[in-house]
C-alpha cells in the first residue's frame, strides 16, 4: 500500500481518481473549511463526480472553536461524491480565541497526534483487509 500526501494547492482530480481512499485534513478558518481546501474541492468536485463513488474517507480538523461546521461542509461534499465515512470526524480543538492565540503557531498535543495517526492507520488497515 502506498500513501501519498498532497497539499490542497497541489492536489488535482487525477489524485482523487488514482486513490483508493481519502484522509482529508483542514484547519477551521472563521468557522469554515480553509480557503485552500475549499479551492481544492472547487477544482476537483465535478471532474471526480460519479467517478469515485463508494470509496472510503475520513477527516481531520484542527479547530480554534469547535470544528463542527467544517465537518458538515466536508460531509456535504463527500455525500455528493457518494464517499463512505469510515469514522466520525476527528476534531482537534486548540481553543485559540484571541487574536494573539489565533495568529500564534499551533502545537498539537502528543495525544491528539496519536489519535490522528490511529485514524490513518485504521483507514489503511481497513483497505488492506478489504473491509472498505
Amino acid at each position: 500500500m502506498r500513501v501519498r500526501l498532497r497539499p490542497a494547492p497541489d492536489a488535482q482530480a487525477s489524485d482523487l481518481l488514482e486513490a483508493d481512499a481519502y484522509l482529508f485534513g483542514t484547519p477551521e478558518n472563521l468557522a469554515a473549511i480553509a480557503g485552500l481546501m475549499k479551492d481544492f474541492f472547487d477544482r476537483t468536485y465535478y471532474p471526480a463526480l460519479d467517478r469515485i463513488s463508494g470509496r472510503p474517507y475520513a477527516m481531520l480538523i484542527c479547530a480554534g472553536s469547535d470544528g463542527h461546521n467544517v465537518a458538515r461542509q466536508v460531509e456535504r461534499i463527500a455525500t455528493g461524491w457518494r464517499l463512505k465515512a469510515i469514522a466520525d470526524p476527528l476534531i482537534v480543538c486548540t481553543h485559540a480565541q484571541t487574536p494573539e492565540a489565533i495568529l500564534a503557531p499551533k502545537v498539537i498535543a502528543p495525544d491528539d497526534l496519536m489519535r490522528c495517526e490511529e485514524l490513518g492507520a485504521a483507514l489503511a488497515a481497513g483497505l488492506s483487509m478489504g473491509v472498505f
